[in-house]
């Protein structure tokens, strides 16, 4: 007869899903960090800045994996076990009330420059500016070369003669590179802890959708906001933002019927006088000054003189132009009796 043998499982291990199953459920935002390239001095001090706003808590995988799905089947929420999907490297739990946009935008404002180790996948191309080093003529020289960085000795120390990109995005980082990195004092990276992915209202956000360009969202919304405006007042829309645009349209539209009908009101009655002045003072040009009094004249000899040119229509330049022929016609008859 078989006896099955039952796996032991340590009783700390059961605490700590609990511990886990516990944070999860205290808040709304459950978010998965990775922070295994995090130094100890540098996860101390991202901790104390965030203190106040998350809790976190590192633990195994297999742990932090069983906590979700086991507080997923409690609240009976499917999707919530679906973050377990994002667990990876040095991962962690965090907890939290803010959104994840937020939560997002903190964690990458606490991250601090670091530098890169060899093994590493650069996040982005790694570039040596030209310029002094300030290191003095020995090995270093060579090993610039070596590398691929030019470089000579000038005023006695080593200077690097132009920029160079000495890993692009996505290529690993050889130990050669990154000796030459650090000795440099170039850190290129930035380390702190790495969302994985953040569970909130039955979603799950990933990192690609949390990272907004804020000047471009910010960009786009008054682009759109000042195009809504248009179409709205073009479309004469009566909300709220767009009426009073509406009204002083309506106003100004109304005001020049008025005036050109000749309607008398408290808004129209300066510029019809106005309008009938200037029309009296262009009537009184075209009369003779012996029909004029003093004052009239007075007043036409202050307006400006506006000196119009007079369009020829389509008509004059034909009768023009067939005048013109017939002279040319009479001139080469002429010409024919000498």
């Amino acid at each position: 007869m078989e006896t099955k043998v039952k796996a032991h499982v340590a009783p700390w291990k059961f605490e700590e899903v609990k511990t886990l199953k516990g944070l999860i459920k205290s808040k709304p935002v459950v978010a998965l960090v990775d922070m295994m390239d995090v130094p100890a001095p540098q996860l101390q001090e991202i901790r104390d800045k965030i203190r106040d706003k998350v809790k976190l808590r590192m633990s195994r995988n297999t742990l932090i994996e069983r906590a979700l799905k086991e507080a997923a089947q409690e609240l009976n929420n499917p999707k919530l076990a679906e973050l377990a999907n994002y667990i990876e490297r040095g991962a962690a739990i965090l907890v939290t009330d803010m959104n994840p946009f937020k939560l997002y935008k903190m964690l990458e404002e606490n991250k601090s420059p670091a530098p890169v180790k060899a093994g590493q996948i650069a996040p982005c191309d790694i570039k040596v500016e030209k310029g002094s080093t300030g290191i003095p003529p020995g090995p270093f020289l060579s090993e610039l070369k070596r590398v691929g960085i030019p470089a000579a000795i000038e005023k006695g120390k080593i200077a690097i003669k132009e920029d160079k990109v000495v890993v692009k995005k996505g290529e690993v980082v050889s130990q050669e590179v990154a000796n030459v990195l650090n000795k440099l004092g170039i850190k290129p990276i930035k380390v702190g802890l790495d969302i994985l992915a953040v569970y909130e209202d039955g979603i799950i956000y990933t990192p690609d959708t949390l990272k907004v360009d804020e000047e471009k969202l910010y960009n786009d919304i008054q682009l759109a906001y000042q195009q809504a405006m248009n179409l709205a007042f073009n479309i004469a829309y009566p909300a709220k933002e767009v009426l009073p645009l509406l009204l002083q349209k309506a106003f100004i539209n109304a005001k020049a019927v008025a005036i050109e009908a000749c309607y008398v009101s408290k808004d129209t009655a300066p510029d019809i006088l106005a309008k009938a002045y200037a029309q009296a003072l262009a009537l009184a040009s075209k009369l003779p000054d012996e029909a004029l009094d003093e004052e009239i004249k007075e007043k036409l000899s202050s307006q400006p003189v506006v000196e119009e040119k007079k369009e020829e229509t389509p008509k004059e330049e034909e009768k023009k132009e067939e005048e013109k022929k017939e002279e040319e016609t009479a001139a080469a008859g002429l010409a024919f009796l000498f």
